[in-house]
């Protein structure tokens, strides 16, 4: 008999254990004396919120930095002056990751004739040996197409273009971050 009311008193405690555990796990509860504040149910909503809070993947590992500087397409100046340089052009493949931009085939009026743009990065900074560019051009004689590579100045143009545009980007990138400097001491000297 002792071993069946052993066996029986088991059976229960593994019983109720699984039961906690289960009804435990089924989400937001928190305490009777501490309940936890309701999900927004609003996705949106929720992500602005965990970004103001500082949480999300980045919270995970530390405090909120404010003055990180990442390196995605838009706080890069050599792409932003690219992209807006090329703007009246088809992009067949913009990979960021990868430095490289190549438009389509673009023909202005004649259509037997047409070239492709291609820019490679080679540095993030802005300096005249970070892009490369490249022009083909294609000629077509009754479908009977020839493409070649073109050295021209067109390819000197646009690269100085970029540079040009990325340089005033970085000048004012730089500008509008001493402004935010000094509005934040003042605001700080307020306080």
């Amino acid at each position: 008999m002792p071993f069946s009311k052993l066996n029986k008193f088991l059976k229960n405690t593994a019983f109720c254990i699984f039961l906690t555990v289960l009804i435990s796990g089924c989400g937001n509860v928190g305490s009777i004396f501490d309940p936890k504040p309701p999900i927004e149910p609003e996705a949106r909503k929720r992500a602005r919120q965990n970004a103001e809070e500082g949480k999300g993947i980045g919270g995970v590992f530390g405090k909120k930095n404010q003055n990180t500087n990442y390196q995605f397409a838009t706080s890069n100046p050599m792409w932003r002056a690219s992209l807006d340089t090329l703007d009246f052009m088809v992009l067949a493949t913009v990979d960021y990751a990868g430095g490289l931009i190549i438009s389509d085939w673009y023909s202005d009026n004649n259509p037997d004739e047409a070239i492709k743009i291609t820019l490679r990065f080679l540095d993030n900074e802005v300096r005249v040996d970070a892009l490369k560019v490249t022009i083909h051009k294609k000629i077509c004689d009754n479908n009977n197409c020839k493409i070649q590579q073109v050295e021209s100045d067109l390819s000197f143009d646009i690269k100085d273009k970029i540079l040009k545009k990325a340089a005033y980007l970085v000048k004012t990138d730089k500008e509008q971050k001493k402004s935010k400097k000094t509005k934040s001491a003042i605001s700080n000297e307020r306080n």
